[in-house]
């Protein structure tokens, strides 16, 4: 057996082995579970308490509100508040922007320029501590949120967008959310 054969050999070896022991199904085979399916659990929080990984999922929005939007004349965006919750130290903003920009004009914008090239400037707005929150910086110093100006949303299609903050005490039970230019969403609730 020549040593290109062997290396060959061995690496695929080692390959299945790393990829069975991680849990992932071989191309072909049936692994029994989907991301599509669903989560046991209904959210995160949920699953961890239950000893299972899981992710956040909002089929409601808790408020929603259409607006214009200055990147062409008629143009609205439908901004939906899909919740906040709470884990250890850090709060997590979800929401789903649908732009609606009238024929001939941009068909793949970006919030930016839904905001009149302008930044969203996303934060939370505490009334019992008279605080704001901004959205917080990974060990990279770059802020944790979808970014508004290279995530595109296809017109009259939902993107979802998600924003990072430290978590109000526990005194607060609701916030107002504010994005961009756009009118200030009230008594939001925290989800812990």
């Amino acid at each position: 057996m020549h040593v290109s054969h062997r290396l060959a050999t061995a690496t695929a070896a080692v390959l299945l082995l790393t990829g069975g022991l991680a849990g992932c199904a071989l191309p072909g085979s049936d692994s029994g579970s989907s991301s599509t399916e669903e989560p046991v659990g209904g959210s995160a929080g949920e699953a961890v308490k239950g000893g299972r990984p899981g992710f956040d999922q909002a089929a409601k929005p808790v408020t929603k509100g259409t607006f214009d939007s200055p990147i062409a004349p008629g143009a609205k965006i439908d901004i939906a508040i899909m919740g906040i919750k709470v884990r250890g130290k850090l709060a997590t903003l979800s929401t789903q922007y649908t732009p609606h920009i009238p024929p001939g004009g941009e068909d793949n914008p970006n919030p930016y320029e839904l905001n009149g090239r302008n930044g969203l400037g996303t934060s939370l707005i505490d009334p019992v501590n008279l605080k704001r929150y901004v959205v917080v910086k990974d060990s990279s110093g770059d802020e944790m949120e979808t970014d508004d100006i290279f995530t595109h949303i296809a017109n009259n299609q939902t993107g979802t967008f998600s924003y990072t903050f430290a978590a109000p005490p526990e005194n607060v039970e609701a916030v107002d959310v504010q994005i961009g230019a756009w009118p200030t969403f009230r008594n939001i609730p925290i989800e812990r």
